[in-house]
């Protein structure tokens, strides 16, 4: 069997969360199959050291101009050329015009929900993709052998919003994402100071990954943290990945918070090599997003031994099971009420820290790889079956 995988933005230096979803994938792939041939096509970008070839695993890099021209146009041509028997397309969207069987990875349908604060805020690039994703989802997503989600929770809402029928349900899969094993506790003192220097960091902090999407809830933990600082009288400093500190003021002006900004520590893009090392340095991890399709982050935090607080919508209950303090995250308050609570009371962070090692343990990558190859192997014998 010779399997095509998208991975378009493997090679950008700043990846996220669904590259790095893709880049555990191929390097557990790689070794639990020395079977089945591979061919991983990528965009041509800086960082080539993130994956190497191996004797199954082949790697071509496709020009191609932007994302949805390499994806529609370049990318199906490649395949072709390569005789590919399946192709998995794994960052949501796929060639519509394919003719070799196709698996993709929906990690979720938030573009195609009405909630309006996901389709009105956001960058204009943002706002572009998912006009894309809207167009492209549906049509692929009827053509696909087999689609695979992060969660039972996000299954359950793409079941219901393309009301598959009995025959077609089984082509949907819920298979979770994992845990990196370089998200651990850390005793040595030098990467500490390594990084601390690096960032900037303080000595104690409250961690958030916050950005432009409005699923993030930036601006709710904003206030949260303002209510925290102001009223309870907690002076704790707050720091954020990546973001734009002009947007950052933007978010403060509007809460009424100006002065805030120097409380708040903006570290620019941290590469995945460093992120154990600030989990492990902070106080809480705040993960309060209004909607997520699985929640990585949480199970790092949690696998590196901090105490976690994060929301009662969509699928981060089922994530974070009992071993996270759970807030609705459209009440301000409750975030800035928990983070109190876990700041003052030893005792109950202490008990989370505990059943925070225990519930990341349950997510691996290994296990994620061999249930999508498991869905390859179907895909190959139902295929032959049709020939």
């Amino acid at each position: 069997m010779k399997i095509g995988i998208e991975g378009q933005r493997l090679f950008r230096k700043k990846k996220h969360g669904m590259d790095m979803v893709a880049l555990e994938l191929i390097n557990n792939l790689q070794k639990i199959d020395k079977k089945n041939e591979y061919v991983i096509f990528v965009k041509p970008d800086v960082d080539k050291n993130c994956l190497k070839e191996t004797s199954n695993f082949k790697i071509i890099e496709l020009k191609g101009g932007a994302y949805p021209l390499w994806e529609q146009f370049a990318l199906p041509k490649a395949v072709r050329r390569e005789n590919c028997n399946i192709l998995h397309c794994t960052s949501n969207t796929a060639p519509i015009n394919t003719k070799t069987p196709l698996i993709i990875t929906l990690h979720d349908i938030i573009y195609l929900e009405s909630i309006s604060i996901f389709k009105k805020e956001g960058t204009w690039y943002q706002k572009f993709g998912n006009m894309y994703r809207r167009y492209v989802v549906p049509k692929v997503v009827k053509k696909s052998k087999k689609i695979i989600t992060v969660s039972e929770f996000e299954k359950n809402r793409i079941n219901n919003f393309f009301k598959f029928k009995d025959n077609d349900r089984n082509k949907l899969n819920a298979v979770y994402n994992g845990v990196g094993e370089h998200f651990k506790h850390i005793d040595d003192k030098k990467i500490f100071e390594d990084v601390k220097k690096k960032y900037n960091l303080p000595d104690e902090f409250l961690f958030f990954l916050g950005n432009t999407d409005p699923k993030k809830n930036t601006k709710g933990v904003l206030q949260a943290y303002s209510n925290l600082v102001k009223e309870k009288n907690i002076n704790i400093p707050l720091v954020m990945l990546d973001y734009d500190k002009s947007e950052l003021l933007k978010l403060l002006s509007e809460i009424n918070a100006k002065e805030l900004i120097n409380n708040i520590i903006l570290t620019g893009y941290v590469v995945n090599s460093d992120l154990p090392a600030i989990y492990n340095l902070c106080k809480i991890f705040l993960y309060p997003s209004l909607r997520e399709s699985f929640g990585i982050p949480m199970l790092e935090a949690m696998a590196c031994g901090t105490p976690v607080i994060t929301s009662n919508t969509s699928s981060m209950p089922e994530i974070a099971g009992d071993a996270a303090l759970i807030i609705d995250p459209f009440k301000p308050h409750e975030i800035t009420n928990a983070i109190e609570k876990l700041y003052s009371d030893e005792k109950l962070s202490e008990k989370l820290i505990a059943k925070g090692y225990q519930q990341a343990a349950k997510f691996t990558w290994k296990a994620m790889a061999e249930n999508v190859l498991k869905l390859y192997n179907e895909i190959y014998l139902d295929n032959n079956k049709l020939q």
